[in-house]
């Protein structure tokens, strides 16, 4: 049986339309039909621009982000997709804190779509630390069809595995 590392989580039949796909080589047609483009986000400085954009139309009044890139290491450190991160230090008396936001370098080559999603994760991690009922109801205000597009984006991650030999 195929193992679906990012699709663990989802019901064994869910898993088993995956497994059919990929057994009548149809899942690279399935993720090409919805998502026939790639964005055109390819550096830093326009993730910075894109991430920005998204932020002040939902989140004004959240902690500003000091850094934004894109990361070549998340991949390996506990198949994080992306990454926000608050750090805290003591600088002459004050508690200074930065918010930075990584996306993985795998996103700098897929559909706008999945670019967006991971983008509105990460954010949403401004207001909601934890994944409760909170942060998915923000995660569903920013992108309507959050939940559908997180699916597709670990299938699309299955593809590339398949495709990788992993």
């Amino acid at each position: 049986m195929i193992p679906l590392k990012y699709l663990a989580s989802y019901s064994p039949e869910v898993q088993q339309q995956v497994r059919n796909l990929i057994e009548q080589n149809r899942l690279q047609s399935y993720i090409d039909s919805k998502y026939p483009e790639t964005h055109q986000v390819k550096n830093d400085g326009e993730l910075r621009d894109y991430v920005l954009t998204i932020k002040n139309r939902y989140l004004k009044k959240s902690a500003p982000l000091s850094k934004i890139i894109f990361d070549n290491k998340i991949h390996v450190i506990n198949n994080a997709l992306g990454m926000h991160s608050y750090v805290s230090r003591v600088q002459g008396g004050k508690i200074k804190s930065k918010n930075e936001l990584r996306v993985a370098s795998i996103f700098k080559n897929t559909p706008l779509a999945f670019l967006n999603m991971i983008v509105v994760h990460e954010l949403a991690h401004l207001k909601e630390r934890d994944h409760n009922k909170a942060f998915y109801q923000l995660c569903e205000h920013m992108l309507p069809d959050y939940h559908q597009l997180e699916f597709d984006m670990r299938v699309y991650l299955t593809l590339q595995d398949l495709n990788l030999g992993g």
